[in-house]
């Protein structure tokens, strides 16, 4: 878990403020009329947590108050739970600042807070459920996240304790089914991925048949995911591969597609080197937060 070896704010590249930037420029376009009404007067307003989760946006939250000129204050820190327990509502920290300017970061902050926590809550309960399940190789997120929020959503995985996996197409190459059929076979797709990518890219082939994964290994495909296969096929094919394979070549063996919180014990093998699914960051519950002003 990264938490355990740094601060997951250390991650973030030097533009990520500038998304910011454009979220205020999108909730206000032009006049804030509500903030005229409130004025600038210095005010405090509380942040509860209405129901329980991990803490995940920190360095979001406190940028779009940044950005807004007022100050925050936490009580916890990022990762840990948030528990309201019977009282429904837990003080998680303060901003104070000009009231009209804690209003115009409010929903921003909320929404951003919400959706990051959300996800590193799912992503915490699935790798503790991977883990009782005995499983011992890398869980991981996937790339259908929300076109603008990418950021967002791979930084609550990480929080919540899973890895990320690619976060760009230039990250690594993926050679999809598409990929395949556009090009012809797999081989001549792994050829021409190794010839682009170089040494410093791995190469990764999406396949749906032991036959496949054979040749994709084979042309030196340095991942291989196992797309969609049911649970009992899962386990048969990724056994039947590497013990096929061993010493014969070095791959990794990753599975995608139907794992849910339902079945992670019936699906888990240790012959998969990595398990990525969507169901951590698509469609999750939100962390429920509120802001108050103080009166």
């Amino acid at each position: 878990m990264a938490l355990q070896h740094g601060i997951p704010a250390d991650l973030l590249p030097i533009h990520w403020k500038s998304q910011i930037t454009g979220w205020f420029a999108e909730d206000t376009p032009s006049f804030d009329y509500g903030g005229f009404v409130v004025g600038d007067s210095e005010r405090t307003a509380t942040l509860f947590g209405k129901s329980k989760g991990v803490l995940a946006g920190v360095p979001f939250f406190d940028e779009i108050f940044a950005q807004a000129g007022c100050t925050v204050k936490w009580n916890l820190k990022e990762g840990e739970v948030v528990d309201p327990g019977s009282t429904g509502m837990l003080a998680v920290a303060t901003v104070t600042g000009p009231v009209r300017k804690l209003l115009l970061g409010e929903r921003v902050a909320l929404n951003t807070l919400s959706r990051c926590s959300g996800i590193a809550t799912k992503s915490r309960a699935m790798e503790e459920l991977a883990r009782k399940a005995g499983y011992t190789g890398i869980l991981a997120g996937t790339r259908k996240t929300t076109p603008g929020f990418r950021l967002v959503e791979k930084y609550g995985m990480i929080v919540g304790g899973v890895d990320g996996n690619r976060h760009s197409l230039s990250n690594m190459i993926m050679l999809k089914d598409n990929h395949i059929w556009a090009r012809g076979s797999i081989s001549e797709a792994v050829r021409a991925a190794k010839a682009a990518g170089g040494f410093a890219l791995k190469v990764e082939v999406e396949v749906d048949s032991e036959k496949d994964a054979d040749e994709a290994i084979a042309a030196g495909a340095d991942i291989i995911m196992l797309d969609n296969f049911p649970g009992d096929g899962l386990k048969i094919a990724a056994n039947s591969i590497k013990q096929r394979w061993a010493g014969k070549k070095s791959f990794l063996l990753e599975c995608s597609g139907g794992l849910t919180s339902d079945n992670v014990s019936t699906y888990i093998t240790n012959d998969i080197d990595i398990i990525s699914t969507s169901s951590i960051h698509q469609g999750v519950p939100h962390v429920d937060f509120s802001l108050k002003i103080d009166h």
